[in-house]
């Protein structure tokens, strides 16, 4: 098997060298790992592109390449480029350094790599290790990721569906703050939504005086319904999300069906 594996963590991060092992495992003795990843932290760019200007890509070591790009573009430039005429088996993105559930999959570079993966017509899994004082003094902060994220993976290979529809499935999973052994067990879920609004501003002056704004996030993940990733993976359980690109609102749009007219 061939494995494409990105980040929006950059391509130094730790969550990347767990990946390439777990994608180690997943491709076997005889399978190819080839890691494209973003050359600096592209977290919070979601399913951003350079459309507008070129990205460099660099060359580090056999199958391992730097991007000046974000985490779709390092998939852009791994399918499209390195791997253009070896097109990979699988599309794996993360393991990010904290959880992407609920409103935070919209923001994450790691779900962004994993759409486009899918949108590109290959099957995608995004991954990320939830991050709290509960295993932030772990040997392993990674430790649940690394040792549950296989498995899952070969499950979701054999029986998940991938292209069942024009924007195809594709999936998210996030790990809890735990040691592996203290995982209690695998969830499927929804998308969860807490109550509160995710991020906002903590205005601050500088010593120059000038006044500047930084990013604020509230991260009650038992806000959420049980069922939802936000909530399960906060109780201790890894869970597995379904996702697509395709943002059209059915209910909505049943609802606004007796709009349509012909002039």
């Amino acid at each position: 098997m061939r494995i494409l594996i990105t980040n929006d963590d950059g391509i130094t991060a730790p969550g990347l060298k767990v990946m390439e092992a777990i994608a180690h495992q997943i491709a076997g003795p005889d399978g190819e790992v080839w890691t494209v990843a973003p050359a600096a932290e592209q977290s919070g760019v979601s399913h951003c592109i350079s459309y507008i200007r070129p990205m460099r890509l660099e060359q580090l070591a056999p199958r391992r390449f730097a991007v000046e790009g974000s985490p779709a573009d390092c998939v852009l430039a791994g399918l499209h480029d390195v791997l253009n005429d070896t097109p990979p088996d699988l599309v794996l993105s993360g393991v990010n350094r904290g959880h992407n559930v609920a409103e935070d999959t919209l923001y994450s570079g790691t779900i962004g790599a994993a759409m486009e993966a899918a949108m590109c017509g290959h099957k995608a899994i995004a991954m990320s290790q939830y991050y709290n004082r509960y295993n932030h003094d772990l040997d392993d902060p990674f430790d649940a990721a690394r040792q549950h994220a296989a498995p899952i993976i070969r499950q979701l290979l054999q029986s998940a569906p991938w292209h069942d529809k024009n924007y195809a499935s594709f999936y998210n999973v996030n790990f809890p703050p735990v040691t592996a052994a203290d995982v209690k067990g695998v969830r499927t879920t929804r998308q969860g939504a807490r109550t509160t609004a995710a991020f906002g501003v903590d205005p601050q002056m500088a010593h120059n005086g000038r006044r500047y704004l930084w990013l604020t996030h509230r991260a009650d993940n038992t806000s959420a319904a049980p069922g939802s990733d936000a909530f399960e993976a906060a109780k201790g359980y890894a869970t597995i999300t379904a996702l697509h690109a395709d943002l059209t609102s059915e209910a909505a749009l049943k609802s606004i069906a007796k709009l349509d007219a012909d002039f």
